[in-house]
């Protein structure tokens, strides 16, 4: 199981806690055999790829750069060996009782790039928030480098197979507005609600939004040519929003 991340409250004093940048590609883990996804479901990762992977857990992100996430799950989801070359697996942890408290893992982690000779592994780096406008000086430099955002770990903490407090997730979100043009039905516990809106944002690309709704909001949903405003976390190189999160109908004055 993966350790997953809560979201970042703006009022917590990070202060001592590790920092590291937010990858914006497909998490995966070694299993000391093969490289799965979160699902479980087995990467097509070349032999050459795994070659002096250890007989224990890496837990990682495949990562081909910044702002590059459609390319990397095109390229890891596919079944050839085309482009694993360019694909790095960025190890930021280990998830193995035995191997200790995080900055004990983090050293494992060292000592095994030194001695393995890996072709495509890298330790994503760690560094100390030094106090609360230190870590907001540091996302805001992150994104404007084109990161998605930054990683708090608590010091001295093990990993658990679940969603925790110990590891945090901070990122900007954007607001904007689109025109309502369609609905989705619901599935599942939103059978016979709105499961869905399909939107135009102001530039003419058509994407959905799924979350964000009440109960009440999804039995009675914006109409369409209403205005909504969403929150999103980017954009995609064809201009979709990212993530988006309806937020409210905008109020026409």
């Amino acid at each position: 199981m993966f350790l997953l991340a809560q979201n970042y409250d703006p009022n917590m004093d990070p202060t001592g806690w590790w920092m590291s940048e937010k990858l914006d590609g497909i998490r995966a883990m070694w299993d000391g055999q093969r490289v799965i996804s979160r699902n479980g479901n087995q990467f097509a990762a070349p032999p050459w790829f795994v070659e002096n992977f250890p007989p224990f857990k890496l837990d990682g992100e495949l990562w081909l750069g910044r702002g590059q996430f459609d390319e990397t799950s095109s390229i890891v989801r596919s079944s050839m060996d085309k482009g694993w070359n360019r694909i790095r697996f960025m190890m930021f942890d280990i998830p193995e009782a035995r191997a200790g408290l995080f900055e004990e893992r983090q050293a494992i982690l060292h000592e095994l790039v030194k001695t393995r000779k890996f072709h495509n592994a890298i330790v994503v780096p760690q560094s100390r928030c030094l106090s609360k406008p230190y870590f907001d000086k540091a996302l805001d430099l992150a994104i404007a480098a084109g990161a998605e955002g930054l990683m708090l770990r608590k010091p001295k903490s093990l990993y658990i197979g679940k969603r925790s407090a110990t590891l945090l997730k901070a990122k900007r979100m954007h607001d904007a507005e689109a025109v309502v043009v369609g609905h989705q039905p619901g599935e599942g516990k939103f059978t016979s609600m709105m499961g869905a809106l399909e939107c135009l944002t102001d530039r003419g690309v058509a994407f959905r939004v799924g979350t964000g709704f009440t109960d009440a909001q999804r039995t009675n949903p914006p109409p369409i040519k209403s205005v909504i405003t969403f929150r999103y976390q980017e954009l995609s190189k064809d201009g979709v929003p990212r993530f988006p999160a309806f937020v409210r109908i905008k109020v026409l004055e």
